[in-house]
C-alpha cells in the first residue's frame, strides 16, 4: 500500500475550556485581607478611632492651635519611636533610650557652658556621645550574646546615676546652666527647636523632622538592602548570617540609630527650654517602646513598619492632650496608655491571624 493511501490519523478535538482548578497555593487573597496583613492598618484604625473620640468629648481639639499641641507632642515621641521601631524590628529593644535623651542634652549643656565655647562644640560632642552609648550597647550585646533587655537595663541605671553625679559635681545643682545668651544658641534653636506659621497656627519644626525621619526609615526598610538585613536579622539570627547578612554590623547600627535618636531630641529640649533637669526621662523608655508596639512592632523581631509608631505616636499624643482639653483628671493618662497597648496588642495579633489566614 502506498504513502498514498494510508489512513490519515484521526484528529480529536481538544475539550471544551472549563473552570481553571484552584488551590490554596494559587487563590488570590482577597484585597482586605492583603490590607490586613500590613502592621501599620490596624494601629491606623485605631489612630482614626482616637482621633474621633476627643473630636467629640473634648470640642477644643477642634481648634488649629491644640491640634498644633498635640502633633508637637506626638512628634517628641515619634522621633525617637522611629528608631526603637527599627530596633524592634531587628530583634532588640533598649531600655536606656529615655535617659540617653537627657544625656545627650546634659553633655551638650555643660561642655558649651563650663568651656564657655560655642554651642555646636557641645551639639558635636554631644552627637558623639550618643553615638558611643548606641556603639556600646551593640557592641556588648554582640559580643557577649546576652538579651538586650539585660544589657540596657545595666546602661539605663549607669546612665541615670552618671546624668545626676555629674551634673551635681559640674553645676552645684541638679539642673544645668541657662545657655540662651551663647554663641550660636540662635541657629542652634531654628534646627532643632524653632517654630513657623501655618494659616495663623505656630507649628513646631519637630513636626516636620518627624515626618521627614519616618519617610527615610520607609524608604530604608521597603528599598534598601539594609531594611532587608533589618528583618532578616529580627526573623531569624543565625539563617540571615548562614545568607552572608552582616548581623554584628546591622545589630551595632541599630542601637546607635537609637543614639541619634536621642541626641535629636536632646537637642531639641535643651533649646526649646534652655536648660535640662538632669532627675528626667525615667520612663520615656517606656513610652517608646509602647509606641512602636501599638504601630505593630514584635516584641520578638522580623515584623513591623515605619509608618505603623507614627500613627502610635499621635495616638499617645492625641490622649495625652485631649484629656486635658476634655477636662479630665490627667491622672487617668497612664490607664488610658496601658489599655491603648493592650488593645492594640490584641488587635495586632487578630490582624495577623486573619491576614494569614487561607
Amino acid at each position: 500500500m502506498s504513502m498514498a493511501q494510508q489512513a490519515a490519523p484521526a484528529v480529536t478535538a481538544p475539550p471544551a475550556p472549563g473552570p481553571k482548578g484552584t488551590d490554596g497555593r494559587t487563590t488570590r487573597r482577597p484585597l482586605a485581607l492583603r490590607l490586613l496583613a500590613r502592621p501599620e492598618v490596624g494601629v491606623f484604625l485605631g489612630a482614626v478611632a482616637v482621633f474621633v473620640f476627643f473630636l467629640i468629648a473634648a470640642p477644643a481639639v477642634r481648634d488649629g492651635s491644640s491640634m498644633a499641641n498635640i502633633l508637637y507632642q506626638s512628634s517628641t515621641i515619634g522621633i525617637m519611636a522611629l528608631p526603637v521601631a527599627l530596633l524592634m524590628i531587628g530583634g532588640e529593644f533598649d531600655l536606656s533610650s529615655g535617659v540617653a535623651v537627657i544625656t545627650s542634652a546634659l553633655t551638650a549643656s555643660m561642655i558649651s557652658y563650663q568651656l564657655t565655647m560655642n554651642v555646636w562644640a557641645g551639639v558635636i560632642a554631644a552627637l558623639a556621645v550618643s553615638l558611643a552609648v548606641g556603639l556600646l550597647n551593640g557592641w556588648m550585646l554582640v559580643r557577649t550574646g546576652l538579651p538586650s533587655f539585660l544589657v540596657t537595663l545595666g546602661t539605663f541605671l549607669i546612665l541615670q546615676g552618671v546624668n545626676l553625679a555629674v551634673t551635681k559635681l559640674i553645676t552645684g545643682n541638679v539642673a544645668t546652666d541657662d545657655i540662651s545668651d551663647m554663641d550660636g544658641f540662635g541657629q542652634a534653636k531654628a534646627i532643632f527647636a524653632s517654630s513657623f506659621g501655618i494659616g495663623g497656627v505656630q507649628v513646631k519644626i519637630t513636626v516636620v523632622w518627624w515626618l521627614v525621619f519616618a519617610a527615610l526609615a520607609t524608604w530604608v526598610l521597603l528599598r534598601t538592602r539594609y531594611g532587608n538585613w533589618v528583618f532578616a536579622v529580627g526573623g531569624n539570627q543565625e539563617s540571615a548570617r548562614a545568607v552572608g547578612v552582616p548581623v554584628t554590623f546591622t545589630k551595632i547600627s541599630l542601637f546607635m540609630l537609637v543614639g541619634f535618636g536621642a541626641w535629636f531630641v536632646g537637642m531639641h529640649q535643651l533649646f526649646s527650654f534652655n536648660t535640662v533637669q538632669s532627675g528626667e526621662g525615667v520612663g520615656q523608655e517606656l513610652i517608646y517602646i509602647a509606641a512602636a508596639v501599638i504601630g505593630g512592632c514584635l516584641l520578638t523581631g522580623g515584623y513591623g513598619s515605619a509608618i505603623g509608631p507614627v500613627f502610635g505616636a499621635f495616638m499617645f499624643g492625641m490622649v495625652q492632650q485631649g484629656i486635658v482639653y476634655a477636662g479630665w483628671n490627667p491622672d487617668w493618662f497612664k490607664a488610658f496608655l496601658g489599655v491603648m497597648l493592650l488593645g492594640a496588642t490584641l488587635i495586632n495579633l487578630w490582624v495577623r491571624r486573619t491576614a494569614t489566614r487561607r
